[in-house]
């Protein structure tokens, strides 16, 4: 028995002496040397700076806002979506419902604002869709 807690002492010594040769030459390195960086790392660095800014233009601002349109119907059946990316621009669908008709309507959105007028409701989606 203590042969075996010898020999499990042994290799735990072994490994930290590993970790500590492989933390040296890594701490060698100087920080922000890209030249040192395996070829791997280079490209995943530059994958990531890719999809980052890919990203920013993505409709990943969405809102929506639900309403009754008309005083004499009921269920919220309007609403108006807000499909934004990071920089405000996208588009505010939104879908009005009457008893015998529904109408829809697209306007563009540029920095957070429209040329054209816009209704409580899609201001509001576009106001929820902003980043906190």
């Amino acid at each position: 028995m203590a042969a075996l807690a010898v020999v499990s002492l042994v290799l735990a010594l072994a490994a930290l002496a590993g970790a500590l040769v492989a933390l040296r030459r890594t701490a060698r390195r100087p920080v922000g040397d890209v030249d040192a960086l395996p070829e791997d790392v280079l490209g995943l660095r530059q994958e990531v700076a890719a999809l980052t800014r890919d990203a920013g233009q993505a409709l990943r601002r969405l809102a929506v806002v639900r309403y009754d349109a008309f005083d004499d119907m009921g269920g919220h059946l309007s609403w108006s979506l807000a499909l934004l990316d990071d920089a405000g621009s996208g588009v505010v669908v939104t879908s009005i419902h009457g008893r015998s008709e529904a109408r829809t309507y697209a306007k563009a959105i540029t920095d957070w604002r429209c040329e054209q007028q816009l209704s409580p409701e899609e201001s509001e989606a576009i106001d929820h869709a902003k980043p906190a």
